[in-house]
């Protein structure tokens, strides 16, 4: 039982190292907000039928 309840200890303390990183990236973050534009051509938008 020993060997179990080391195994769950280190899950749940990588699991909180996972859960203090996403966190800290969602807190300290900021994403650029830029316009974006994507040309398409117009053979894509209406393609031939067979």
């Amino acid at each position: 039982m020993p060997t179990l309840f080391r195994f769950v200890v280190i899950l749940a303390i990588l699991a909180g190292i996972a859960y203090g990183t996403m966190f800290a990236l969602v807190m300290f973050v900021e994403p650029k907000k830029a316009e974006m534009s994507v040309r398409i051509p117009p053979e894509k938008l209406n393609p031939k039928k067979s």
